[in-house]
């Protein structure tokens, strides 16, 4: 249920349209409620601060994990399927403003940009950025009706990428750019060797030619996640494909195609991740 004052748009059939970079949503929450996501967002999402102060924990949502603040003039990026929890810090409302968005071009326009991987920016008041997203959404409920194939939806979404890049500052970027730039090759073996069960943290540092404990340390600072835990992630995505594209094979064989040695670990991890089970998620799709 939306609060009085919440603006929302959806762009559902952005995606047909094949455009390189497209706007999913767009909107602006007077009142932000505490969203939990251990999968994360399909979509890259941005979220920013209007008034009051929140907080986000990225990676793995543990008790105790560690809540980075933010408050007015600030915001973050976060890439599709990195877990996070946020909410408002004390008893006041935090007013937010959020975008997400995808596309074929959106991962390598991000790294052109030194976007890429978890970003997290301040601003100052007259910066350009302040009341970027609150123009932006404005426009667009303008002129969403004229828009008929999106293309003035997915620039504005290019736009605002070019203003963050250029006006968004944080001593952790470089870092960070580097190090999802540099992942993007393994990121890419992973997406075509997730079947293979035997797969361990050697193999995965060999494709890039590191050590174990330096690629944890870049997927940490990247994803907030260790490498196997990325993995059993994307093994967890994988199956969820398998499970509605394949509809005549067992759990079992499902486990098997995605990576998983046995089927017991396969259900235990898919409910943890996911909040249902293998079987439970099928009926329901």
């Amino acid at each position: 249920m939306m609060v009085p004052g919440h603006r929302r748009l959806f762009f559902p059939d952005a995606d047909a349209r094949g455009l390189p970079v497209r706007l999913e949503s767009i909107g602006y929450n007077p009142a932000q409620e505490t969203f939990v996501r251990p999968e994360g967002y399909p979509a890259w999402h941005w979220l920013q601060t209007a008034e009051g102060e929140g907080g986000i924990a990225i990676g793995e949502l543990r008790s105790g994990a560690q809540t980075v603040a933010l408050p007015a003039g600030s915001g973050v990026l976060l890439p599709p399927h990195t877990p996070h929890r946020y909410g408002s810090v004390g008893s006041g409302n935090w007013g937010t403003y959020y975008l997400t968005f995808a596309g074929d071009a959106a991962a390598n326009l991000l790294e052109t940009l030194e976007l890429g991987g978890i970003y997290i920016c301040r601003w100052d008041k007259d910066s350009p950025l302040s009341g970027l997203l609150e123009d932006m959404l404005t426009r667009q409920e303008r002129e969403r009706d004229r828009d008929l194939f999106g293309l003035e939806a997915s620039a504005a979404a290019y736009r605002f990428l070019l203003t963050l890049s250029r006006y968004g500052g944080t001593s952790e970027r470089a870092a960070l750019s580097s190090h999802a730039a540099r992942l993007q090759p393994l990121l890419r073996w992973m997406e075509e060797e997730y079947g293979n069960p035997g797969v361990g943290l050697d193999d995965l540092a060999g494709v890039l030619g590191v050590s174990g404990r330096y690629l944890s340390r870049m997927f940490l600072q990247t994803f907030g996640l260790s490498p196997y835990a990325y993995f059993l992630r994307l093994r967890v995505r994988k199956s969820k494909e398998l499970l509605l594209q394949r509809p005549g094979d067992t759990v079992t064989a499902v486990a098997a195609r995605a990576g998983f040695r046995d089927v017991s670990h396969f259900v235990a991890t898919f409910r943890r991740l996911t909040g249902t089970t293998p079987e439970q998620f099928r009926r329901l799709h």
